[in-house]
């Protein structure tokens, strides 16, 4: 992605050289960017101290008056969350390096390539954003966490002693367990009693992306490795230096990555796409999967020296069927964190309803408890709620005496998915239809037409009819 795609981005460029600032402000505009100039340090802390909050800052290390250095040292002090890149002339190398030690993010040498300074930009904004969403996924996990933990059968006391215990040692952990179960909120709360809690806990998903892809996303490249990498890019090893590493969905990797992965495991060490040094690898891996890894290991599809390594601790998450004395308190969590967010003044669940959620055998885990929660405040319907239970049950217990076709079991079950995929997207984007549509990469008269079929009614702000 360039930057003529990134739209309304500030950026707030600091230099006292008028031609600078004219000839920057000119090309980041054509690129897309929301460009302001100012010529002194203190008119750059003036705006931030007043709220100003650009994507990032351009900043010339020789200011008259206040100093880039000074002005890195107020953003630092202020807490302001703004990426810096700085500005240098040739032969200022002590300098640069004392400005990234101090805060900076990266930096340009005077004169610059139009190309290199959008590169740049695009690469700190990038990072940046990985660690907002790291910041907000943590923000929105940690009460789950502790509430989810509250809820324990013997079976997950047993589990949170171990992460406990292991959090303090640096081993590969490997989590096991059905979709939905809880997987990845293990992973999290071994992070956050870790030493490297303050370090990022940076998620892969290893099914999301093709073999080539995964790869450079995990080891990163280096400029000119292929075709359009006109810039090196760190890789998500890096970006969790001194952090943790989630892989998730692990048994989907490549046999050829596997091996990579084995190495880095072994040697701490792996090189770039289109690298010839050695990179460091100081991140601590968390592999899960909801396959059974010993299947694998005996079909040949997963290595069984890779297994071995990861499975120096193995936790398995049970499925929520096993531990259905957690599902009220469950309820009660996803209750109160999204009544608010849907504008619902529901303080618990009808009493038919619970009873049923005891009953049933949530394929979907806590996942699916979780969705279910939603529809529910989104469309309270206790007779609809029911019914689409009942229904699942029905077309297993059918599916299983032979009444249904394995096409028709497949056709429900991918409009079941369809529509849980549209409703994520609705909820994303606020219930913003078009973007939804665009996002989604349908017509805005077919999304539309689905939300008519599902009975949610299309008014502008796409609440569904009770």
């Amino acid at each position: 992605m360039t930057g003529r795609q990134t739209a309304r981005r500030k950026v707030l460029l600091v230099d006292d050289d008028a031609s600078v600032r004219s000839f920057v402000t000119e090309l980041l505009t054509t690129y897309g960017y929301d460009t302001e100039g100012v010529e002194s340090g203190e008119e750059a802390v003036k705006r931030l101290s007043a709220g100003e909050q650009p994507s990032v800052m351009l900043l010339d290390l020789l200011l008259p008056g206040m100093g880039g250095m000074d002005v890195l040292e107020r953003v630092k002090h202020m807490g302001a969350k703004v990426p810096v890149i700085v500005l240098s002339s040739v032969g200022q190398t002590k300098t640069v390096v004392e400005a990234m030690k101090a805060g900076a993010s990266d930096y340009l040498v005077k004169p610059f390539e139009e190309e290199e300074l959008e590169l740049a930009i695009e690469n700190v904004v990038e990072k940046e954003k990985l660690r907002e969403e790291v910041r907000s996924l943590k923000r929105q996990l940690d009460q789950y966490v502790e509430i989810d933990w509250v809820t324990m059968t013997p079976r997950m006391q047993r589990i949170r002693e171990i992460a406990r215990h292991v959090a303090a040692t640096d081993v590969p952990v490997l989590i096991l367990g059905e979709s939905g179960v809880g997987k990845e909120v293990v992973a999290r709360y071994i992070h956050e009693q870790s030493v490297r809690r303050d370090k990022p806990l940076v998620k892969v998903n290893c099914a999301a992306l093709p073999h080539d892809l995964l790869e450079s996303e995990l080891f990163g490249y280096e400029r000119g490795a292929f075709t359009g990498a006109l810039t090196e890019k760190p890789g998500k090893f890096e970006l969790a230096d001194k952090g943790s590493l989630m892989l998730d969905e692990i048994a989907e990797m490549s046999p050829a990555l596997q091996a990579k992965l084995l190495h880095v495991l072994q040697d701490g060490e792996y090189s770039r796409l289109g690298g010839k040094r050695s990179v460091h690898a100081d991140a601590r891996v968390l592999a899960l999967t909801n396959r059974r890894l010993e299947e694998s290991v005996g079909k040949g599809e997963f290595r069984e020296d890779l297994y071995f390594r990861l499975n120096v601790i193995r936790l398995d998450v049970p499925p929520l069927r096993e531990r259905r004395e957690e599902i009220p308190l469950l309820c009660s969590t996803f209750l109160q964190k999204y009544r608010e967010k849907y504008n619902k003044e529901v303080e618990q669940l009808p009493r038919e309803l619970m009873e049923a959620f005891m009953r049933y055998d949530w394929p979907g885990n806590v996942r699916q408890l979780e969705n279910a929660i939603k529809r529910y405040l989104i469309l309270p319907d206790v007779e609809m709620a029911l019914s689409e239970m009942k229904g699942s049950g029905a077309e297993t217990k059918k599916a299983t005496a032979g009444g249904t076709s394995l096409k028709e079991i497949s056709a429900q079950a991918a409009g079941e998915a369809e529509r849980e995929v549209v409703l994520r997207m609705l909820e994303e984007t606020g219930w913003n239809r078009k973007r939804a549509a665009r996002q989604l990469g349908i017509s805005y008269k077919a999304l539309l037409n689905k939300l008519k079929k599902w009975q949610f009614d299309p008014r502008p702000r796409g609440l569904p009819r009770a």
